[in-house]
């Protein structure tokens, strides 16, 4: 092949390379502001990380999860990677207790050392040191793609609500949770699908999210099966890329490990048993169990209300012509509910920057339902921010509130156990607004061009 041959055939990829680097002023001074807010969270976060016994929490039990692996050992063997953790840092000082419990039981699926694995060869510090610069540039350009979409409704309120959303993820840089890369990519991806550019980046990134927490982008992925035409396509590849990424790494855990599917499960089932670990996360049945204290009754109430919306949702979904403002819909209901399905953190929640598109949409549009998308939004972004979560949570705490009455419960639950309740009428109001919107003549002129080919 000649060098013209050459020129020729990546003569595309370059032209896209070039528009993406090609900003206005507009959008110089949005990724400038973009990149404080991220600025903020980092530097914030690491201060509190060093002055913490908890630094770094989720971040070591990946990286030594990883060790176990590389060391040749059981990475899913009860207090395996404890064991490699205190041989690795002899100060004669026990971690805490919940360093020790994280680092005892893994429960991490073997597909996430895939990312994980180039990290566990470095020394721990510069690892994680690695990890959060990694995490900040890839939350970086997420938040800039994801506005360069938005602004197209609303440059200005879209760019208030990322920079709001990326300044309050410092858990992300304190903890090192691997949410960070799994938002980052998630919304990638669907940018690149969306505005049909940068295919497979969207493709290798969806992949690679799916393989780290399933849970965090499993739904953002069910949508584009769903939507059918090309949105189907794109998902099935991005399936078929995840199954090549990660058959090595759970053929590299099998030859290691070869009992690890029945120590995971045991892994996840004393991990579920914690109450207190429950109790920290977002999902619904933290309000059902204030009501109902044996767990297969209030599991099963949750089960109930959260499969119905899904299975509205899902129904809609496979109906709807495929357009760029169903899709934008269909994502702002599916990710706050997506956080109160199944355990997740605020850290998770951050992917609530995926409704932010429709929110814009909505408000540009005009009318009562403009405020009631930016209350709505509003009100999610704020209630999984660090910031003022932790402000609310030391109100909360000096409160002493009854559970022994109906009332009491009641309010218990919209005091403490805010956040899956605010998730849940987010979710609602979007699930309302797709489903009661049909196609008009705004909506045809936005239709995606992918619809047509595919």
């Amino acid at each position: 092949m000649s060098l013209n041959d050459l020129e020729f055939a990546y003569a595309p990829v370059r032209d896209q390379v070039r528009d993406l680097l090609k900003m206005t002023k507009t959008q110089r001074t949005g990724f400038i502001l973009i990149l404080l807010s991220c600025g903020i969270s980092i530097l914030s976060g690491y201060i509190m990380q060093r002055s913490m016994p908890l630094g770094m929490l989720d971040f070591k039990g990946l990286y030594y999860n990883t060790r176990c692996l590389l060391l040749h050992l059981d990475p899913y063997k009860t207090g395996e990677p404890l064991r490699v953790y205190l041989a690795e840092n002899r100060n004669g000082s026990q971690p805490p207790i919940v360093i020790q419990r994280v680092l005892t039981w893994n429960v991490y699926p073997p597909t996430a050392f895939i990312l994980t694995a180039p990290f566990a060869v470095l020394p721990c510090e510069p690892s994680y040191l690695l990890w959060i610069l990694l995490t900040a540039g890839s939350y970086t350009i997420a938040a800039f793609l994801l506005w360069r979409f938005a602004a197209r409704y609303s440059p200005k309120l879209s760019l208030l609500l990322i920079c709001i959303v990326l300044t309050n993820c410092q858990s992300t840089y304190i903890f090192g949770n691997p949410a960070g890369f799994v938002v980052s990519l998630c919304i990638i991806a669907a940018y690149c699908f969306l505005t049909d550019r940068y295919v497979p980046v969207g493709i290798l990134c969806l992949a690679i999210g799916l393989a780290v927490k399933p849970h965090d982008s499993g739904l953002v992925w069910f949508y584009f099966l769903l939507a059918g035409g090309v949105f189907r396509k794109r998902a099935l590849q991005a399936l078929i890329v995840f199954f090549v990424l990660v058959a090595p790494m759970i053929l590299w855990v099998t030859c290691v490990a070869p009992h690890w599917i029945q120590e995971l499960r045991f892994n996840l089932l004393v991990t579920c048993m914690d109450e207190s670990f429950l109790a920290s996360g977002i999902c619904l049945n933290t309000v059902t169990s204030i009501f109902w204290h044996d767990s297969h009754v209030y599991n099963s109430i949750s089960n109930l209300i959260l499969g119905s919306l899904l299975l509205i949702w899902s129904v809609r979904t496979l109906r709807s012509r495929l357009s760029q403002r169903g899709a934008l819909l269909a994502l702002a209901a599916i990710v706050p509910l997506e956080m109160i399905l199944t355990y997740h953190h605020d850290h998770d929640a951050k992917l609530i920057l995926l409704a932010i598109p429709a929110c814009v949409m909505l408000w540009s549009e005009g009318g009562p339902i403009r405020w009631l998308a930016l209350s709505a939004t509003t009100a999610g972004i704020a209630i999984t921010a660090e910031i003022p979560n932790s402000l609310y949570l030391v109100l909360i705490n000096s409160l002493h509130l009854s559970t022994t009455t109906l009332s009491g419960q009641m309010l218990n639950a919209v005091l403490t156990r805010i956040n899956p309740l605010v998730l849940l009428a987010m979710s609602c109001f979007y699930m309302w607004v797709y489903l009661r919107r049909e196609a008009t003549s705004t909506e045809r002129q936005h239709m995606l061009p992918l619809d047509e080919k595919g």
